[in-house]
């Protein structure tokens, strides 16, 4: 089956899978034994040529150099492949950081991946306590005009901090935030501004990191303490979207389409995504190549009205999460805000 792509600007396509990488970094990937750079040429040549990561992603873009590195030596060329890394400035150096800070990160990445020019940089910004963004977002248009990246996007922006940088000038591509089944919160207000300046979204969650799967249908309710913080950060939106009974009842409405389909409840949550207003792609957390046949077969099928039907019907019910993309997760104090780490950048100086 071939894989969908779609171009977020001339002469720059990526599939609409996209190989994600924090499950690489340093931390999430131990027991694992296979290699990581075979893997990534199983994916490439599988057609899904986008690979998402880091600078915090610890060891990620070193890993995703090594493979561009042999691909190039073993085919020649590596001009179909993106790699879409971000920018995450600490949470300590926010109010202080000057271009300087910007620019030797940045060099970091292109040293680490081995590009003369990065494809693609996603900024992200962890408080709008300190209002600094759309300065940053300018340093980042100047090392574009340097030639050091190709296209400016930006990650877990909410909708007004979001416009802020268009009203500034600065041209985003893409948008990476959270949206799945369990989380609509682009659908408020996010989606209708990416329509007006044409950007799309770029979406992880879509999965649950792994919750929408036939394993967890008709499981008990799960409690901490869990295997790694992927779990806890999606059963804490579980909880948002209205607790696990009715989560429950989503996961009998997607396994119904899919045996009806021939396909996995995880492409059933995929699909959906996917055929949302300004998705261009989804990220799909992979170690191994384990899941690479099943990702795959998000393309063999559509949905039709009645599978929407039926998945609405359990969405009608849902809770939340309530507000703007990403507003719950800056509440340092709040759950969802107490499991992320603020100063990554520091700790790999």
């Amino acid at each position: 089956m071939e894989v969908e792509k779609i171009e977020l600007a001339t002469g720059f396509q990526i599939s609409r899978i996209i190989k994600g990488g924090w499950q690489l970094s340093q931390g999430h990937s131990q027991g694992v034994n296979n290699d990581p750079v075979e893997d990534m040429f199983a994916f490439a040549e599988a057609g899904i040529n986008t690979f998402d990561c880091a600078d915090i992603y610890t060891g990620v873009e070193e890993l995703i150099g090594k493979f561009l590195t042999e691909r190039k030596r073993r085919l020649g060329s590596n001009s179909d492949i993106k790699v879409l890394t971000k920018f995450v400035p600490d949470y300590d150096d926010l109010a202080s950081m000057d271009k300087n800070y910007v620019q030797k990160i940045i060099d970091r990445s292109l040293q680490r991946l081995g590009q003369e020019r990065l494809d693609m940089v996603q900024f992200s910004w962890w408080t709008y306590d300190v209002p600094r963004w759309v300065e940053t977002a300018h340093w980042l248009q100047e090392l574009q005009q340097d030639g050091k990246i190709n296209l400016i996007s930006a990650t877990n922006f909410n909708t007004a901090s979001t416009k802020d940088m268009v009203d500034a000038g600065i041209k985003l591509s893409t948008l990476q935030v959270q949206y799945s089944l369990l989380d609509n919160r682009p659908e408020n207000y996010l989606i209708d501004l990416c329509k007006k300046e044409g950007m799309y979204l770029l979406c992880y969650g879509t999965v649950a990191g792994g919750f929408f799967s036939k394993r967890w249908l008709g499981a008990s309710e799960p409690n901490a303490p869990f295997e790694n913080r992927s779990l806890v950060k999606y059963k804490l939106m579980i909880d948002e979207f209205g607790g696990w009974e009715l989560f429950q009842q989503l996961l009998v409405a997607l396994n119904t389409i899919a045996d009806k389909h021939d396909v996995d409840l995880t492409n059933v949550a995929s699909r959906y995504i996917l055929d949302r207003s300004s998705v261009g792609g989804i990220i799909i957390g992979a170690r191994t190549i384990a899941h690479l046949g099943s990702n795959m077969k998000v393309f063999s099928f559509q949905l039709d009205q009645n599978d929407n039907t039926l998945i609405d019907k359990v969405l009608s019910q849902r809770k939340g999460p309530p507000g703007d993309v990403f507003d719950i997760e800056r509440i340092k104090e709040g759950p969802h805000g107490a499991i992320m780490k603020y100063n990554l950048n520091q700790q790999q100086a």
